[in-house]
């Protein structure tokens, strides 16, 4: 406990330093509304404001998404996306149906969505996980808002699906494609995301290389723990400086230019 006190106490001290007018930085995907962050959410949300960090925070299932659009409602820098992880392709989709239809002028986006064999347990998993995911991409479409999709070992049959979506405000967070992959990632007009895995894995470094520029961003996908640097600790939304400054050196651009190629490139992904 008194680890953490200290912490604390070194955060405060230091924000003072923090430039007000600043350009904003983005976690363009995070489970803020995950029970891990629930002790210490009033502390991130205060650092977030400090740390002039937006967050697209987005949810796993029905319930989970309740908890999102309530975290919304205690600060603005919380950008709400609701929907079904691939996971969660049990849940039932009338309900989230109806809470995009109830909340569509409230929410920032459709996500955690999209298609993971990992959890293709029976013969009919597979069709739940392509239903639930055409459904919601149906819903981002008519209510005009961008989508984070989940495409773990499913990218090739991700691309096929979206080929009859809108791809130009759509998110393939944490990519983990190849070279190929990830140029018709490019030419599809999809954004990539990257993450703290970046700053000490070579293929992850070499794929930002080769990403189009205006098509990046940046993610923590906390509370995904990280190795190496970060010492398996719990993913938080501070480590997004270090991600954008891993980047900028990867890249050769500074660090002020690297935050605000992100600003721009996140808010067009939000059709702001």
């Amino acid at each position: 406990m008194s680890e953490k006190i200290s912490l604390r106490n070194r955060f405060i001290q230091t924000i003072s330093t923090i430039d007000k007018d600043m350009t904003w930085y983005f976690d363009s995907h995070i489970h803020l509304s995950d029970p891990a962050y629930v002790s210490d959410i009033e502390f991130i949300l205060k650092q977030m404001e400090y740390l002039k960090i937006k967050a697209c925070c987005v949810s796993m299932d029905y319930n989970n998404s309740l908890q999102t659009l309530d975290l919304a409602e205690k600060s603005d820098l919380v950008l709400p996306f609701i929907g079904i992880h691939p996971e969660y392709a049990n849940d039932e989709i009338e309900n989230m149906s109806n809470l995009i239809e109830d909340n569509h002028d409230h929410i920032s986006g459709i996500g955690e969505i999209g298609l993971d064999p990992t959890y293709v347990n029976q013969n009919d998993d597979a069709k739940k996980q392509n239903n639930v995911f055409e459904t919601l991409l149906s819903y981002a479409e008519k209510f005009n808002k961008p989508v984070s999709i989940h495409s773990r070992k499913s990218l090739d049959d991700v691309f096929q699906i979206m080929t009859s979506y809108n791809t130009k405000h759509a998110l393939l967070h944490w990519f983990d494609g190849n070279k190929k992959q990830l140029q018709r990632a490019m030419d599809m007009g999809f954004f990539v995301s990257y993450g703290p895995v970046m700053i000490y894995a070579n293929d992850k470094q070499t794929l930002l290389s080769k990403t189009d520029e205006s098509q990046i961003l940046v993610e923590t996908d906390g509370p995904v723990r990280f190795s190496k640097c970060f010492e398996m600790k719990l993913g938080q939304i501070s480590f997004i400086p270090s991600v954008i400054f891993s980047a900028s050196k990867i890249l050769g651009k500074s660090f002020d230019e690297m935050t605000s190629l992100l600003e721009k490139n996140s808010n067009s992904f939000l059709g702001i």
